[in-house]
């Protein structure tokens, strides 16, 4: 394979995965990994993880550290699809203060990988529907109303989770109906009214 083509063979690969690849991508796509060698020697790539390459030309993603999360799972299994979730995807969205030390990455339950996770990585397994998921900058990760939920559940503070909602309505992240339906949900309140604050359950008028 001359320059030209695994010049672009990989930026097919990398392009929507903000520059980062897998061995086992490059590999499912005619790259061997003797060339993988060759091209971190000349510096064309540079090796980030085991298995996990980013193109050397393409500009640095201030969410490297949540591809190269979401990547970890295909070094081996190109197939295994994970999704970056809980307070690591609100901190993506900028949603509350919650500022998590380790990535949360969700896994279909039915996956199983045999390799011990990195110690900055927190393995979640939920089987996602499509709409539980969208691509930020090239990264794979749940919806703000699926991330505010599952953070809820691994129980984050409820004052996070206020804010999380508060923020997600100003940013528009949140719409409205889902904003109420989530203070409804998971801090027992009813929806904030125009003028006036949220009043919890039972609590007189």
């Amino acid at each position: 394979m001359n320059r030209r083509q695994w010049d672009t063979t990989l930026y097919k690969l990398a392009e929507p995965q903000a520059g980062y690849f897998t061995a086992a991508q490059a590999l499912e796509a005619g790259v061997l990994q003797v060339r993988l060698a060759q091209l971190h020697q000349r510096g064309d790539i540079e090796r980030v993880t085991r298995g996990v390459y980013r193109l050397a030309r393409y500009p640095i993603s201030p969410l490297g550290q949540y591809i190269e999360a979401a990547l970890w799972p295909q070094v081996r299994r190109p197939d295994a699809h994970g999704v970056i979730s809980h307070e690591s995807a609100l901190a993506i969205y900028g949603l509350s203060d919650a500022s998590p030390a380790k990535v949360h990455l969700t896994l279909p339950t039915g996956l199983r990988i045999r390799r011990a996770a990195p110690k900055h990585l927190v393995l979640h397994y939920a089987d996602l529907n499509p709409s539980d998921e969208q691509r930020v900058e090239g990264v794979p990760v749940t919806t703000p109303a699926r991330a505010i939920r599952d953070a809820h559940a691994s129980h984050l503070g409820p004052a996070l989770i206020r804010q999380a909602i508060a923020d997600g309505r100003r940013t528009g992240h949140l719409t409205l109906d889902e904003a109420g339906t989530l203070e409804r949900e998971l801090l027992g309140t009813k929806p904030r009214r125009r003028g006036g604050p949220a009043r919890s359950r039972g609590t007189a008028a």
